[in-house]
């Protein structure tokens, strides 16, 4: 991140230059049309017979003088601008590596399987944001095959995704109802939340929409057990709905955030119903390279460096364990293999020092006298270094 800084700060003294020289510029030549225009109203107004010839030279002399002198300072300004440009560039070389075939393995990509399983992971993430007219195009110049049971479903989220960010609530409500039994399967408060966004946005009309808001919160009755709190709110603001809900104790209601928060929601249950991950695995996977990038270059340079040629040898194995936070852990389901029990959040997996993983309960009746021999290999080890691998 110290790399991006650097390069921001003299991005941002560009940007400073340019707004400072574009301000200058205009107040000169501001200056300049004025005086101009006085010169040129003076001949209209007393010809050039009645003025002295030779006040008049002098005055256009001066003017011309200025324009040119003008003009000499904004190209010399524009020029320095030019080495605050060049200085980006040098920032950019100097903070950032353009060669990283040194950390890429040649080969990932070079057998026609693989070719196949990176077009269709762009493909998908095309289908996800939306871009169908690309995909479509990746498709046909790659010869990759799309099943239309795949693509159906992205094209269902997009459109629903894209009347929510419309403020129309109408295809997810019915989206919703239709799935309302695998959503309460998931404990998903999606339908409720719909639900809720409707009703405000018939508190955001007014007076007249009190008799519609009403009768709109039959909608509720199904929820009454889980939201009561909430429903108990919005059937409060309706006392303030003559003076209006911006200017009563629940002006909080209409928030605009709500909207980029439902569309959210509705992805994440969405996806999970669909047996799908909430974010795209091309940019997880592009997340994770830009996190572990740097990290390592720093080490092949040091391997470089101390001529440690042989402890790198295979690209498609890291020389070190790096950590991308727990927002990249991923995990299936995981049963212990001691006591045959799946892990849980109070139960989680730990992953010993030699590698095996067992279950936390299974770590604690194996420790004796503080230390720990792995049931898999006759290394003994501490207990304290087992690593918990996700929870």
């Amino acid at each position: 991140m110290e790399q991006c800084a650097c390069v921001e700060r003299e991005l941002e003294k560009v940007l400073h230059r340019f707004v400072m020289y574009g301000h200058q510029s205009e107040e000169r030549l501001d200056e300049l049309l004025r005086s101009v225009c006085e010169i040129r109203g003076q001949l209209v107004a007393f010809g050039v017979q009645d003025a002295d010839l030779s006040v008049l030279f002098q005055t256009m002399a001066q003017c011309c003088k200025n324009i040119k002198e003008t003009v000499q300072m904004l190209a010399s300004r524009h020029k320095d601008i030019h080495g605050s440009v060049s200085k980006v560039g040098k920032a950019i070389d100097r903070n950032f590596d353009a060669e990283i075939s040194a950390v890429v393995a040649e080969t990932v990509w070079d057998t026609p399987e693989r070719q196949k399983y990176l077009s269709e992971t762009i493909v998908e993430h095309l289908y996800r944001q939306g871009m169908l007219s690309v995909a479509e195009d990746l498709c046909q110049e790659s010869g990759v095959v799309i099943d239309m049971s795949m693509k159906q479903p992205f094209l269902e989220l997009n459109r629903i995704l894209e009347a929510l960010r419309m403020q129309d609530l109408r295809p997810a409500l019915e989206w919703a109802v239709t799935n309302r039994q695998r959503l309460l399967d998931l404990n998903s408060s999606l339908e409720f939340k719909l639900h809720r966004l409707y009703f405000i946005s018939l508190l955001s009309g007014g007076i007249g929409n009190q008799m519609q808001a009403l009768q709109y919160a039959r909608h509720f009755q199904p929820f009454a057990s889980q939201h009561q709190r909430d429903i108990q709110i919005l059937m409060g603001s309706l006392v303030y709905l003559r003076h209006g809900i911006d200017n009563s104790p629940y002006r909080s209601l209409l928030e605009t955030d709500q909207w980029a928060e439902i569309c959210n929601i509705f992805t994440r249950d969405a996806c999970a119903l669909l047996g799908l991950s909430v974010e795209s695995p091309l940019s997880v996977s592009f997340a994770s390279g830009c996190m572990a990038l740097p990290v390592l270059m720093n080490i092949k340079q040091v391997i470089e460096q101390r001529q440690c040629s042989g402890v790198w040898t295979h690209k498609d194995e890291l020389p070190i364990e790096i950590d991308l936070g727990k927002k990249c852990w991923y995990h299936s389901v995981f049963a212990c293999p001691i006591l045959r029990q799946q892990t849980s959040e109070s139960n989680p997996p730990m992953k010993l020092i030699c590698g095996h993983v067992i279950s936390r309960d299974a770590l604690n009746k194996l420790t004796n006298a503080g230390k720990l021999k792995c049931p898999y290999c006759p290394m003994e080890q501490n207990p304290s270094h087992a690593k918990q691998i996700y929870f």
